[in-house]
């Protein structure tokens, strides 16, 4: 199960992605512009491989506000995914 604690903070996200896993999946956090905003976006694949080597028709994104409200969603949005075996 991820938590919060396992994430590192904003100012680390709005330099560098975060990636982790748990489980049988892997996710990586990242900063994006969309409408002139900064959001922050959760994807999730299974494993055993990087993200590079994943193809995208295996990875579930998702958007969150580039807050710490927006990272406790994406923590939730990725664990929610892991129970239901979707990722």
């Amino acid at each position: 199960m991820i938590v919060r604690e396992d994430i590192l903070s904003l100012e680390f996200l709005k330099k560098s992605e975060y990636t982790g896993s748990s489980g049988s999946i892997r996710y990586r956090l990242e900063a994006i512009e969309a409408e002139g905003a900064k959001r922050l976006r959760a994807i999730v694949w299974p494993e055993p491989f990087s993200f590079a080597a994943t193809p995208e028709d295996k990875k579930l994104s998702e958007e969150f506000p580039f807050s710490e409200e927006g990272i406790a969603e994406a923590v939730e949005w990725m664990n929610a995914g892991q129970t239901a075996g979707k990722k």
